[in-house]
């Protein structure tokens, strides 16, 4: 009975750290991710124009991506994750 209840302890403080790092990692607002993607992106590299910002809002987040001239997909440089709800 004590394993169960160790293996019971041990799911339920990896379900609250991963709320918690949801909660306190994330910026507060989409608009908060949004001027970070575009601040890093001045930033990052200033005669690259292949760069741009997008928003996912499956994912709830703004993606610094690298675009490409052919047809291969755009390489993501960076995420900016932001809390929903």
């Amino acid at each position: 009975m004590k394993f169960i209840s160790s293996i019971f302890q041990s799911i339920l403080l990896i379900v609250i750290v991963g709320i918690l790092s949801y909660w306190l990692l994330g910026f507060n607002s989409a608009f908060e991710a949004d001027q970070m993607c575009h601040s890093t992106m001045a930033n990052f590299n200033s005669n690259n124009q292949n760069l741009g910002c997008d928003h996912d809002t499956e994912t709830h987040q703004w993606i610094l991506y690298e675009k490409n001239d052919d047809s291969q997909p755009a390489k993501v440089i960076k995420r900016f994750r932001y809390r929903f709800l």
